[in-house]
């Protein structure tokens, strides 16, 4: 990963979620920050701003400490929020925390505890996180939109489709012409293709960040599949205001999938 990133001088780092498994840190002293993270993307290309959102198993631990600005102060690549915007010059990237849609985690949590502070009452966060964001997309003057979440939307992995996101979160993002929705939650990597309005929406899934090789895969429309890889891996994304190129790789660098979309330059004006 930090070699592919010198080649493409990567302005800054996404991460999917499920930061440290398999219970997130219990505080902000907790060594995993060290294990997980500062000892190991070390390389000088990584060496820039981390943007970061929560999954499940970080909701197992101490949200806060991942929140708070101690951590900031200890490697000041590392930024996670829970919902947050990052702009650049002609692309904004809308984070979205989505573990608090998912209804099993509050009705069947079964060995886990789960940490709801600042979450509850869930209904009234879960309405203004929503409302938010298609505030936030409807304004957008972006050439390209990109929504981030950890978990799936469209997979063909293990979880497999979100059922709550589909209902909540695909319709703002198919009714704003999102361009892109990027996950992890599956251990694997995959591109799917939603046809939209004339247009495509891409689903890009990285989480073969360590865990992976789960062996399932549901099926799946192949006209709609263009990718699924089930072992570990990351993904790159290059763009310009008329451009983007989507690479997956595996661990040893090597290209496993290429995708390139292109828009003309008056298409969001």
């Amino acid at each position: 990963m930090g070699v592919v990133a010198e080649k493409l001088d990567v302005d800054f780092v996404i991460s999917t979620g499920d930061n440290f498994y398999e219970d997130g840190l219990k505080g902000v002293l907790d060594p995993e920050f060290n294990a997980s993270f500062i000892n190991i993307y070390t390389y000088p290309s990584l060496q820039k701003q981390w943007y970061t959102v929560l999954g499940n198993h970080d909701y197992r631990g101490n949200v806060e400490a991942q929140l708070s600005p101690i951590l900031r102060e200890m490697d000041p690549r590392w930024l996670c929020m829970r919902s947050f915007i990052v702009s650049t010059e002609f692309t904004e990237f809308f984070l979205v925390d989505t573990t608090p849609f998912v209804d099993e985690y509050f009705t069947q949590p079964k060995n886990s505890t789960y940490d709801w502070k600042g979450v509850l009452p869930r209904e009234d966060y879960l309405s203004n996180l929503l409302k938010d964001l298609d505030s936030a997309l409807r304004d957008s003057s972006a050439k390209w939109k990109i929504v981030v979440g950890h978990h799936t939307i469209k997979s063909a992995g293990q979880h497999g489709v979100t059922k709550e996101l589909e209902e909540h979160l695909l319709p703002i993002l198919l009714a704003n012409n999102v361009d892109m929705y990027m996950n992890g939650h599956d251990h694997c990597l995959e591109h799917i293709t939603i046809a939209n309005n004339g247009s495509q929406t891409q689903f890009l899934t990285s989480g073969g960040g360590s865990k992976a090789w789960r062996g399932d895969i549901q099926k799946w429309n192949p006209e709609e599949l263009k990718l699924y890889y089930d072992g570990q891996g990351f993904m790159s994304l290059q763009m310009t205001p008329t451009n983007a190129d989507i690479v997956f790789y595996d661990v040893f660098g090597n290209v496993l999938h290429k995708w390139s979309i292109s828009k003309d330059l008056d298409a969001a004006i």
